[in-house]
């Protein structure tokens, strides 16, 4: 123990005086010195001294392996530093109770992290989990640290984590009440979750429930790799149930208020994963007054586009239901949206189009769309993006359900049939399904008053290519919508004019509708005829080829079923 300071002899002198007077406050007097003895600071540096002057006791055969093994990282390892006898000399090391021998092992394992490029051999595994099962703290921040770096750096296959039972202490040190082992474990988690497999090891293993929690830490590390835990293990449907039960969906939306844009990402991920299952939409949009709306609707104005891009994708996920449509279109998207279609980020804007396009689906919303920034910004998308299939698909898609509108008039007069037209000349660029949102846009926008406009835009190569793509029978969809716009503009004489340059190609497409297995094809086909026949030549080109002679035989073998047919109806009616 240590010597009394002068302040102290001097209090326990006046208690002695005390005592001897027999003072009427002798038992306050008391207290009171013994008191101010106590909070003195004399005697506590004493303590502190004597405990970092202790040393633990080591023994004799940890000390000779403790020796031996500095002495070959000193003198730099003949063989391996991971070898056989590395491995033994690391597993007694781990396994001391004294905490500076522990503190080797684990300060060695993160050294060798940042350097090793191999493979980490298994049996090192079985040294990290009495590491991370130590008592001292330090040994646990630098152990943990190390296995993320090997984990990040591929020198550990993570299914062999969970197979090893080291899921068990890394689950532990979630518990923890130092941020650095919590942030380090949060962040092995976050690495594991890649697989299903592993997904479903820590939500059974009960990981969920300590990551909602530290999702919530004043820590911004900790909490960053805890939602991107959050975020990975979502991707499971099964442990998106586990969530659900276990109050994820409250946290995710609450932390979408979070001031960093890390955590915001993670968050929006996640919902956006569970949004794609509408089981869990009911359960998503009853939290308050339909608050995760209006955070996502905040976050699309984010000046972080990868969040306001993820705010976008959860907002899509979630308007497969038409209250969602329309709740959308009231609470003032368009505000929100309109900047991120116009955005350098392409993956921004290809979202940006799905959503407002899926919007257009509900007749209600589709005056209110029916707006000039609205079409400005999607006939700018469709003439700067015409490379991108995805965004041109969709946008051609949204005109097309602006096409039943009372509007359609502002439709047409705005540069969405331009782009629409010049994504035809670049049809090359897109793959079957655009192509068939294109042609079958143009298609609506000829039968509801968008003839006229398409007219004045026409030119000889726009012709061409639609013929081209009419030919094109083997892509079922777009041939047809092709054929079905062609059929609209030959009821116009300089349409015909211009045909004439393709006359060869024309007779070909013809030819392979009126053979054509389904029906509609091979009616489409016969009323083109009718109209170009019109025209003499035409007629005469039409009369000299194989058209004809097809065109004889459909005659001949609707005469034999006709007949046929009255038979049948004869037969049954006696």
């Amino acid at each position: 123990m240590g010597q009394l300071c002068a302040k102290c002899t001097q209090l326990q002198y006046d208690l002695v005086l005390s005592v001897k007077k027999f003072s009427s406050n002798l038992v306050q007097d008391v207290k009171e010195c013994l008191a101010q003895i106590r909070d003195c600071p004399c005697l506590k540096r004493t303590k502190f001294e004597t405990r970092h002057l202790y040393k633990s006791t080591l023994q004799h055969r940890e000390e000779v392996i403790a020796q031996e093994f500095l002495q070959r990282v000193e003198k730099g390892f003949e063989i391996s530093p991971l070898g056989e006898l590395s491995l033994m000399a690391l597993k007694t090391l781990a396994c001391s109770e004294n905490p500076d021998l522990q503190k080797s092992a684990s300060l060695f394992y993160l050294h060798i992290s940042q350097c090793l490029n191999v493979q980490l051999p298994a049996e090192h595994l079985e040294t990290y989990y009495v590491l991370l099962k130590s008592n001292d703290l330090e040994v646990q921040q630098i152990s943990s640290l190390s296995l993320v770096t090997f984990l990040l750096k591929g020198n550990v296959p993570k299914e062999y984590v969970i197979q090893v039972d080291l899921l068990e202490p890394i689950l532990e040190l979630l518990e923890s009440s130092d941020a650095t082992v919590q942030c380090n474990s949060c962040a092995c988690i976050m690495i594991l979750a890649v697989s299903d497999t592993n997904r479903e090891a820590i939500a059974s293993a009960g990981g969920i429930v300590p990551l909602l929690t530290l999702s919530k830490s004043y820590d911004p590390r900790v909490q960053q790799y805890a939602v991107g835990a959050i975020f990975n293990l979502t991707q499971s449907e099964w442990v998106q149930q586990i969530l659900c039960r276990q109050g994820a969906l409250p946290v995710l939306t609450l932390l979408l208020e979070s001031p960093d844009s890390e955590v915001q990402y993670y968050s929006c991920a996640a919902l956006s994963n569970m949004a794609t299952n509408s089981q869990h939409h009911e359960a998503m949009l009853q939290t308050g007054d339909r608050f995760l709306l209006r955070m996502l609707l905040s976050l699309l104005s984010s000046s972080v586009d990868k969040v306001s891009n993820q705010a976008c994708v959860c907002l899509r996920n979630l308007v497969t239901s038409e209250s969602v449509q329309t709740s959308l279109i009231a609470m003032g998207i368009l505000p929100h949206l309109l900047p991120l279609l116009d955005s350098n980020n392409t993956e921004v804007q290809q979202n940006s189009i799905v959503l407002l396009r899926m919007l257009s689906q509900h007749p209600d919303n589709q005056d209110v769309l029916v707006c000039h920034e609205v079409l400005q910004s999607v006939g700018k998308l469709l003439i700067t993006r015409k490379t991108n299939p995805v965004i041109i698909g969709h946008a051609a898609c949204f005109i097309k359900s602006l096409s039943y509108s009372k509007s359609i008039k502002t439709v047409i007069e705005n540069p969405c049939v331009e782009g629409l037209l010049q994504a035809i000349h670049d049809a090359e660029y897109l793959d079957e399904e655009a192509l068939h949102c294109v042609t079958s846009c143009l298609g609506e926008l000829v039968k509801h008053g968008g003839l006229l406009r398409i007219l004045e835009l026409m030119d000889e190569p726009l012709l061409s290519c639609l013929v081209r793509l009419a030919g094109q029978v083997e892509q079922t969809e777009p041939s047809f919508q092709a054929a079905i716009v062609i059929k609209h503009l030959i009821q116009h004489e300089e349409v015909v004019c211009l045909l004439k340059y393709h006359l060869s190609k024309i007779q070909e497409y013809l030819m392979k509708y009126l053979t054509h297995q389904e029906t509609r094809f091979q009616q489409l086909g016969i009323s083109t005829l009718c109209l170009l026949q019109k025209d003499l030549e035409f007629s005469s080109a039409f009369r000299q080829s194989q058209l004809k002679k097809h065109l004889d035989q459909i005659c001949q073998q609707t005469e034999e079923m006709q007949e046929l047919l009255r038979m049948a109806v004869s037969n049954v009616d006696t």
